[in-house]
């Protein structure tokens, strides 16, 4: 058995973030091969994801970032199994690294694919799945594209969004961040009316057409009525459409233009956990 230094324990500990002990026990295995004893760990990482790979991740950090010439933002969240692990500080760290390094990629399996420290994002994964002892994996990969993108992170980075306005403009920065807090805080489906799929406008039709024969109308006036209750609809669930938090006298719009009578909201992205 080779004579394993505290130096080398702790190289390896660096290198891959696994606990000392399991750190010493695969230099031990591996003879003092270090790269064997990445390899030993990362082999120890396949075997808990595969015992874990039907447990629920639905814990974890969501984090947006944007590009420097704010052009460009992806919201990314790093799940896990339980409370404590998802506010750990190198967990943390952890997700902010793959979200930066996802704003290079388009799509979700262009990221996975990337190189990470020598490795890809899915091996990274896989690797941490067996430091930590929990299932780990991407949950949310969005891409927001715009004149100009702001973002927000909810306190404990347990909601993230992106918002993108129509023109960089002076006042533009704050009023992205506000409205991208509307959208973490209110949820809405879609962007505008236009946003909102058939299905769902088809399904609070029904729903209204429900409470109007329970609230006994004539049948021969239930759709018309039915289909004006979809105004109220759309207030509440489009980002545009709903009142400004800040000031519920002026919808999400009306306050976009009272920074730039020409702005617009052209998209945003909202990730959650659970």
């Amino acid at each position: 058995m080779s004579n394993i230094t505290a130096a080398e324990v702790n190289k390896l500990r660096t290198t891959t973030g696994a606990g000392m002990m399991d750190c010493k026990k695969a230099l031990v295995e591996a003879e003092g091969d270090f790269e064997l004893a990445i390899e030993i760990l990362r082999k120890k990482g396949q075997k808990v994801a595969a015992n874990r790979s039907d447990r629920e991740s639905t814990e974890g950090a969501v984090i947006a970032v944007v590009n420097g010439d704010n052009t460009a933002g992806v919201v990314v969240s790093l799940n896990c199994e339980t409370d404590f692990v998802g506010k750990n500080e190198g967990f943390v760290k952890l997700a902010n690294d793959f979200a930066n390094l996802a704003l290079n990629f388009s799509d979700k399996d262009a990221f996975l694919a990337a190189d990470f420290g020598g490795i890809t994002v899915a091996e990274k994964l896989i690797e941490q799945t067996g430091v930590i002892g929990e299932k780990i994996e991407i949950g949310s990969f969005e891409r927001l594209e715009g004149a100009f993108v702001n973002s927000y992170i909810h306190a404990g980075n347990g909601i993230a969004t992106l918002v993108a306005l129509s023109a960089n403009v002076e006042g533009g920065a704050e009023a992205a961040r506000n409205v991208a807090m509307q959208a973490a805080a209110m949820a809405p489906i879609a962007l505008d009316e236009a946003g909102v799929d058939a299905a769902t406008i088809e399904k609070e039709i029904e729903i209204a057409k429900d409470m109007l024969r329970t609230e006994g109308k004539p049948e021969a006036m239930i759709e018309n009525i039915a289909k004006g209750k979809l105004g109220r609809f759309f207030k509440d669930n489009t980002l545009v459409n709903q009142d400004y938090i800040k000031d519920s006298s002026m919808s999400v719009a009306a306050y976009i233009k009272s920074v730039d009578s020409g702005l617009t909201v052209t998209g945003f992205k909202r990730a959650a956990l659970g």
